[in-house]
């Protein structure tokens, strides 16, 4: 960023200390203070004497530089909770209030910046994780994904938006980071170009986005992603935050005025011209591979004899032990790179099979079946937002289910949100699970709202249908249930849910 920017920016986290201690003493409200604090990706937990901090990685890329530096944080601060998040990035959790403002001035130093990583804001810009490596994929995005990024932190003080708005890019073979219903997701084309899909997204009235152009020139891409600003502040919702989001334009617009209206602007902004992408250059990998290995936690990469290995901690909770060791064994091993993936799992890309081998001895608390694989938020016990613990209910589930082998090798992966707000995306997941507070005879109880059928697997994205909400303390008996019963059909879970959905309903429904 300029001298200028940092400049700014110095004096904004100057500002934020002052008005984090006065939030500290009780002199700003909760809501004031939350309002100031995400514009600087930072949120009090539900202890207000505990704080968070996101740091903003485009793409979920954790170089050796930045590890290093989040290894030496985690040590110096004493840092006792790292939380990978589904929109690929890192945070800090249980941090005290004299920690906020000089965790965030040291990130800009090292050229990481929490700066729109909450608030209403053009959030971390997502990438497939293995964009550049993977076999099958179009071409790498990750360039064009960084140069959206630089972009919209360098102009997002100059406006104000209703709300959030998150950007996504898919290699076009992997499409985890869900481009087909951001608010804003670009997937590669194999000639070069991309498809581009706007105002989509989960929570409430989720929606899939609306396709707007199915070969964009990448060239135009910052274009369309001013245009897409400009846009979502001409239109969008500023009384009712509820209504606030992109995926809400559907509903005020009919699909014709909205491509209208937003083709109307980004064609102003072509006619101004000043936003040209020319210079945008793929990362050219030119190690050397050797030798083979076998795993299920190891992909071939489409560089020859090179390995991409992947490392999912339960929950998506690191434990804080891992950068300093991590960093430690990538010093021994050029060219090895960490990308936190949109399912809160970490892959170390450019592997030799010999290095694959020993990342794998690292990880091996990894998690090793789909269920292990599970994604949930951080949860209630943490989350000003949660009604339910997610973390504290996949684990007990977790737990239970691996008394039962059988069973845990067909459960599915699960997506677990603690509350409406889809942090774990529970619309796409083959089940979801969505906190609610369920009254039984007068009395709330903690329970979800369970969902079936989703996906997000390219070319194969739905939503899944709520069929009934089941207290929590059921849950760890249903996916022994659900299990126990895909066992006995004889199929894999997905023909099993596909072809037996009575079946899989009747038993969520004998829960709840």
């Amino acid at each position: 960023m300029s001298d200028e920017w940092m400049e700014k920016y110095h004096n904004e986290i100057d500002k934020f200390a002052q008005e984090t201690k006065e939030f500290h003493e009780h002199d700003l409200s909760r809501k004031d203070y939350k309002g100031i604090s995400g514009g600087f990706g930072s949120y009090a937990q539900r202890d207000d004497q505990e704080h968070m901090v996101r740091l903003r990685l485009t793409g979920g890329k954790l170089d050796r530089e930045n590890l290093e530096f989040l290894a030496n944080l985690v040590d110096r601060y004493n840092i006792k909770r790292l939380k990978m998040s589904t929109c690929e990035t890192i945070q800090l959790h249980d941090l005290s209030y004299d920690q906020v403002a000089p965790i965030i001035w040291e990130a800009a130093d090292h050229g990481i910046y929490t700066k729109a990583g909450g608030g209403d804001n053009p959030r971390n810009v997502m990438v497939s994780p293995l964009s550049g490596v993977q076999e099958g994929e179009a071409f790498d995005v990750n360039p064009y994904a960084d140069a959206v990024a630089e972009y919209t932190l360098s102009v997002c003080r100059d406006f104000k938006m209703p709300r959030k708005l998150k950007i996504a890019f898919s290699n076009g073979v992997d499409d985890s980071v869900h481009a087909t219903f951001r608010d804003m997701g670009f997937i590669a084309n194999p000639d070069g170009t991309f498809k581009l899909y706007i105002c989509g997204g989960l929570g409430n009235d989720h929606k899939m986005g609306v396709l707007m152009e199915e070969n964009l020139d990448p060239k135009e891409i910052l274009y369309y992603v001013r245009g897409m600003i400009d846009f979502f502040c001409q239109f969008g919702n500023y009384k009712n935050r509820a209504k606030a989001r992109t995926r809400f334009l559907q509903e005020t617009m009919e699909p014709e005025k909205l491509k209208e209206e937003y083709f109307r602007i980004v064609d102003g902004l072509k006619a101004k011209g000043g936003l040209d992408l020319y210079k945008v250059e793929e990362k050219n990998i030119d190690k050397q591979g050797e030798g083979t290995i076998v795993s299920a936690r190891v992909l071939p990469q489409k560089q020859k004899e090179l390995f991409s290995v992947e490392y999912h901690p339960i929950g998506g909770v690191l434990p804080t032990e891992m950068p300093r060791k991590m960093l430690e064994l990538l010093e021994k091993m050029p060219g090895v790179e960490i990308r936190i993936g949109a399912d809160e799992t970490l892959w170390f890309i450019n592997c030799t099979a010999k290095e694959a081998a020993e990342i794998l001895e690292l990880s091996k608390e990894s998690a090793n079946t789909p269920f292990e694989h599970s994604v949930a938020c951080i949860g209630a016990a943490v989350c000003q937002q949660g009604l339910r613990n997610s973390q504290s209910i996949l684990r007990d589930c977790i737990f239970k289910v691996r008394e039962h082998p059988e069973i845990s090798e067909v459960l599915p992966k699960v997506r677990i949100s603690g509350c409406a707000s889809s942090c774990a995306a529970h619309q796409v997941g083959s089940l979801g699970f969505q906190g609610f507070v369920k009254v039984v005879e007068k009395i709330p109880q903690a329970a979800f709202r369970v969902f079936v059928g989703g996906s997000d697997e390219k070319d194969n994205v739905r939503f899944g249908e709520f069929v009934g909400v089941v207290l929590e303390k059921d849950m760890p008996d249903l996916f022994l249930a659900l299990g126990k019963a895909c066992l006995e059909s004889q199929k894999t879970w997905d023909a099993f849910v596909q072809e037996n959905r009575d079946d899989v309903v009747s038993i969520i429904e004998s829960f709840a």
